[in-house]
């Protein structure tokens, strides 16, 4: 007879694989079954466990993750309704690519579009064009193919030639999609720098850098940097006189990954949509202020002019014609069905409702951060509920990065960063604010930064020399 607990020598003549100890009441029917073997990290294990051991190995190691309510870094959404999570549940062996299998899902996505076209004020919300995504970094890898595909059609008696390569115009602070989608799709990113205390993209410098290559400017609702608003329909303007001057007709994308599901609610007079007829298409994550679990996304496009029709795929697949615009294909249904019972549930007074109670929390925890004496607030949380903030001037003995990782040793993970080109001497914290963060919440972290700034005041420098290490995020 095996001893209960062999050690890894006896077993296998490798010391090397670390056996774990597993509560035997996790073994169920067979309560040895995986107590002497190691999680496997490179190699498919050659038998099975039983399922709730499995389960507690994986959940050991997830252990250690950081907490996602207390994840002030992402956009995220990190909680929703208990009757979502069902329906999602319901839901998530469905494939949102078949549509003639799952017409019901497919009308939901349909639905969702539909409604989204009205609340960015689409001209003809039945003539508007869209699509489910994966999230915004997938949507504006569509919407950037169709205006490069559009500027090639306006200029096919002189591309593809070396003479002639596509740009795109944007502020140095976008999110890296783009910068992925120039690098993938071969086109000249042309950024805009910051400049002092203008954080986001200037509308004259902006259309300083188009010509006749421009594929398009995106324009930003808002800025992951300091969660700022760009002026879209100034960029507009700017584009117009442009156009006057030169013959120019230079579209504009709007990446409204957070924004476009704010804006609409809080900001009801503020033009930036498909009101302005030089916006040709529009995403937004579903997952950020659409107040869904990861990870859904959606493109519109104003008309099916500004979606060329050779980029619509039509596959026949399982006995239907689908029309299909997407970087991927299999995908589950069921964060589409998510947001469409977020749509339902809250209409447009609960969507205004949830958003303004987290502005609310935004612009307060704001102010009471900077009570505190030690910061300078960059942004106040009144255009997205994010904010950013700096140490004063006079604070010497400690900077952002040991703010950032002493507030990590007590749960909170608040990213610390510089900020780009022409602006590299800043570097800031930023806190973002969603829906489950309350103000209760909000209250903790006031007074867990409080009880650390004692410490930090006597450290006699900053801890930290190398600021590219000194933080894990990413804006």
């Amino acid at each position: 007879m095996s001893p209960l607990h062999q050690s890894p020598a006896d077993r296998y003549g490798k010391p090397d694989e670390r056996p774990i100890a597993v509560n035997p009441f996790y073994g169920e029917a067979n309560p040895t079954a995986g107590m002497t073997d190691a999680p496997p990290k490179h190699r498919m294990p050659n038998g099975p466990l039983a399922p709730m051991t499995a389960y507690q190995l994986v959940r050991d190691e997830l252990m250690l993750d950081g907490n996602a309510r207390l994840n002030l870094a992402t956009f995220v959404t990190t909680w929703m309704e208990p009757q979502a999570g069902i329906l999602m549940d319901e839901c998530r062996d469905k494939n949102m690519i078949d549509k003639d299998e799952y017409p019901r899902t497919a009308e939901l996505e349909r639905r969702c579009v539909a409604m989204l076209a009205d609340l960015w004020n689409a001209p003809d919300p039945s003539a508007t064009v869209g699509c489910s995504t994966t999230g915004s970094s997938e949507a504006c890898m569509l919407a950037g193919m169709a205006l490069k595909r559009r500027w090639a059609h306006k200029n096919a008696d002189r591309y593809p030639s070396r003479e002639a390569r596509p740009n795109l115009v944007m502020g140095v602070n976008v999110q890296v999609c783009w910068e992925k989608f120039c690098t993938f799709w071969e086109v000249e990113a042309r950024q805009v720098p910051m400049e002092g205390d203008r954080f986001h993209l200037d509308p004259a410098a902006a259309a300083e850098l188009c010509d006749e290559n421009t594929i398009g400017v995106v324009g930003i609702l808002g800025s992951t940097f300091d969660g700022s608003y760009e002026p879209i329909a100034e960029l507009c303007a700017a584009l117009d006189e442009l156009q006057a001057k030169t013959g120019l007709d230079i579209p504009v994308h709007v990446d409204g990954a957070s924004g476009a599901m704010v804006a609409p609610f809080l900001d009801p007079d503020l033009v930036w949509d498909f009101r302005l007829p030089r916006v040709a298409s529009i995403n937004t994550s579903g997952h950020k202020y659409g107040l869904v679990y990861p990870g859904v996304g959606w493109a519109l496009w104003r008309d099916a002019e500004a979606l060329p029709e050779e980029l619509v795929f039509r596959v026949n697949y399982l006995g239907g014609d689908m029309p299909t615009f997407a970087l991927n294909f299999s995908r589950p249904g069921a964060q589409v069905v998510a947001q469409y019972y977020t749509f339902l549930r809250l209409g447009r007074e609960g969507f205004r409702a949830v958003q303004q109670a987290t502005r609310q929390v935004a612009r307060g925890l704001a102010d009471r951060i900077e009570a505190l004496g030690d910061f300078q607030l960059i942004t106040r949380g009144d255009e997205l509920p994010v904010f950013a903030f700096t140490t004063t001037s006079d604070v010497k003995a400690y900077d952002v990065f040991d703010v950032s990782r002493r507030l990590r040793e007590r749960g909170w993970l608040v990213p610390a960063y510089t900020f780009p080109a022409h602006r590299e001497d800043l570097a800031v914290l930023r806190v973002v604010c969603r829906n489950g963060f309350s103000s209760d919440l909000a209250e903790l972290l006031v007074e867990d930064l409080g009880q650390l700034l004692p410490e930090l005041r006597k450290q006699p420098h900053p801890s930290v020399p190398d600021k590219g290490a000194a933080t894990g995020f990413h804006h």
